[in-house]
Formats: C-alpha cells, structure tokens, sequence
C-alpha cells in the first residue's frame, strides 16, 4: 500500500538534507595518499609519514577483517563503551601489530608492549583511550591501539549500513557509535552541497549537523573562524578553519571541501596542529579527540 504526500509533506522531503555520510571502502587508503602528501614542508612531517603508514595498514585489515564486530542494542548499535569491553576488536589489534613494520625503536617497543600485554589490560588501555583519558594511557601506544580501533569500528559501520543508525542526544555524539567528533567537512557535491557533517573520530561515521552552531553548547552568537592564511589560499578560503566558541571557550576544526575537494577530516587535523597551538594560547580548549595522537606527545 502506497503512501500518498500532500504538496507541503513533499517540499518538506525534497529539502530534508540526508542524516547521513558514510565512508568510502578506500577511506584508509585515501588518508594515507593524503597525509603523505601534507607531510612534504609540515614541521610535523615525520609523524605524518608514520601515521600515513598507520593508514595503509589500517586498509589491509578493512579490505581482509579478521572479525566483524557485533551490534549492541539501544540507541548506538555499534556503542563503543560496551563493544570495546569484548574481545573481537583485539583480533584487529593483533592483526596490526603482525602488518606495521616499526621505522623506529620507539614505535618497536610500543608494539612489544601491546603485543606482550593481556586482554583485560588492551581492554583498560582502549576505554581510557576512548574515554579522553589520555593520560592514563603511555602516549607510544595511542597511535597503534587508535588505528586498531578505527579499523575495526568503521568495518563494522558499513556493515551495519544506515537503517540502524538514529539520531544521538547530542550534537558532538556519533549516532553509530556514541564516540566524540573529531572534525566537521562541509560538503560541495550534489545533495550534500553546503551541509556540514560532523566526522567521528572511531568510526568514521559523518552525520549532519547545521552550520553556525555550536556543537558543544548549541549557541551560534558571536562564533569565529581562525585557519592558517598563506599565498596558497586567498582570505576566508582556506580548507581548514576552526569555529571557535566564545560562550563555551570550545573549537572544532572544519574542511571546506569547495576549498579543497580533496581534503580529508582526520590527515587535515594532524597537519594542522600548529593551528591547535595558536587557539591554545587565545584561550580555547579542544574537546575533539583524534585517535592517532597522545595530546601533547608527537
């Protein structure tokens, strides 16, 4: 049985922006090109490299996933806080300390520290990290146990595919997984065209949320927009800007893909951290989490 619209009910749909944007299959790959290429001339270089390295592994393990992670019940059916409690996640642990190939020894004994740890202390490790505690957790690990987890929880989301997926209660929650934002892009493309999406820092999950607002505390008075203005880019067209919040002393990055089309959340954090230093100093703290990062450790 058909369900017929009234002219207004149609409107309504046809202008209704998707909840949704999942990622690509290549995500993985995609960040690796990308931070391999914004390593060239970054103070940060190095770490980008290591991180684009990260990546590629992190594609091998989503293209050949040693377990597909079950879902929860209740409002986020990939809900970190409970799944990370299993132990299907430390397959793809174990699997990206068998494929990363250590450049240096420090990243070694960082991975002979995950490898020789038990399953109760991986599982400690991982809510602290998931939690923003970061300081709990040795800042070597961070990136190897981040990489795992983010391979593991974004396979998983396309498995899951997007009927599942509801609003969460807040705006900086990721509705599949109830992990924290990391980034926000705007989109330049067809149905997306203008919309932000907020970009999950595990699962790579991007769900919309108005422009000019807050996603912390949801007031749009008084934001303002800092990036990095170089000969590259002309005034206000910069591919990333941070939406700073004077109500709430908070800040989110933003890439603005008609800047760029091809930026990419979590490569344009990692090679903009001069920019976090700069907001630090004026007063802003950041609550975004990125996974492959021990917040002041390199």
């Amino acid at each position: 049985m058909s369900t017929l619209l009234e002219p207004g009910e149609i409107e309504a749909a046809a202008s209704s922006p998707p909840f949704l944007y999942l990622p690509p299959s290549n995500l993985f790959t995609l960040r690796a090109e990308r931070l391999q290429m914004l390593a060239e001339g970054n103070g940060l270089g190095d770490y980008l490299r290591f991180a684009a390295a990260l990546c590629r592994v992190q594609q091998d393990l989503f293209d050949h996933p040693p377990l597909t992670l079950a879902r929860v019940a209740g409002p986020a059916p990939l809900a970190a806080e409970s799944l990370v409690r299993d132990d299907a996640w430390q397959s793809w642990l174990d699997a990206l300390l068998r494929g990363f190939q250590a450049q240096t020894s420090e990243q070694q004994a960082a991975m002979d520290t995950l490898s020789s740890a038990n399953a109760g202390q991986r599982k400690v490790w991982a809510l602290e990290l998931l939690s923003g505690q970061y300081g709990l957790v040795p800042a070597a690990l961070v990136p190897f146990l981040g990489a795992a987890l983010q391979a593991a929880w974004s396979h998983a989301l396309l498995a899951l595919g997007e009927a599942d997926v509801k609003p969460a209660h807040t705006l900086a929650q990721c509705p599949a997984c109830g992990s924290p934002a990391m980034a926000g892009v705007i989109r330049h493309r067809g149905r997306h065209n203008g919309l932000r999406y907020l970009l999950c820092s595990l699962c790579a999950c991007e769900w919309h949320v108005v422009r000019v607002k807050c996603v912390y505390c949801e007031q749009s008075k008084g934001l303002l927009y800092y990036s990095f203005e170089d000969d590259r880019h002309a005034s206000g067209k910069a591919p990333l800007q941070a939406e700073c919040c004077p109500g709430c002393s908070s800040y989110l990055k933003q890439v603005y893909l008609e800047n760029d089309a091809s930026a990419e959340g979590l490569s344009a954090d990692l090679a903009s951290l001069a920019l976090d230093m700069r907001l630090d100093g004026e007063g802003y703290q950041r609550l975004a989490p990125n996974l492959l990062l021990a917040p002041g450790g390199e």
